[in-house]
């Protein structure tokens, strides 16, 4: 769900992301603040997609595994063949 999106980055790195945009918007020329920041936020935003994705593809696979159980073991002593 969205609103687990500061769970999935944790609050401080969520944080960061915002103050680092933020920082780049900031350090821009008066007058360049879109030509000035433009790419460096494009950057950042590339890099918290990245985590994002893999944080929730992540959590999915999690949740899947935890739906089925782990096999049961043969415990004859005897290998299984196909």
């Amino acid at each position: 769900a969205i609103g687990n999106l500061k769970m999935y980055l944790g609050p401080a790195e969520f944080d960061h992301y915002a103050k680092e945009v933020m920082e780049a918007v900031n350090v821009a020329s008066d007058g360049r603040w879109i030509a000035g920041s433009e790419e460096k936020v494009r950057d950042l935003c590339g890099e918290m997609r990245r985590r994002v994705f893999e944080r929730a593809v992540q959590k999915r696979v999690q949740a899947a595994e935890a739906a089925f159980p782990p096999s049961a073991s043969c415990d004859d002593g005897k290998a299984v063949r196909e």
